[in-house]
């Protein structure tokens, strides 16, 4: 690789992009679930949609940094 710092940002991105959302995503599952008194409901839908979010925003990079801007 050309540029060795690059390669650690966009390691360091997706990382980011793939666990901040899934922890967004339980806290706020725990949170409604706190609310509405309803054990582990919105914990598994908080996650699987901050899985979602990370996930897209993960794909959304790569298509960025590889050049494919077709979204």
């Amino acid at each position: 690789m050309k540029y060795p710092v690059k390669g650690m940002a966009i390691t360091t991105v997706i990382l980011s992009h793939l666990s901040g959302s899934t922890i967004v995503g339980i806290f706020a599952g725990r949170w409604l679930d706190s609310v509405t008194q309803t054990s582990p409901l919105f914990l598994i839908i908080g996650l699987f949609i901050g899985l979602a979010a990370g996930v897209y925003g993960t794909i959304k990079l790569a298509n960025q940094y590889l050049g494919d801007d077709t979204s």
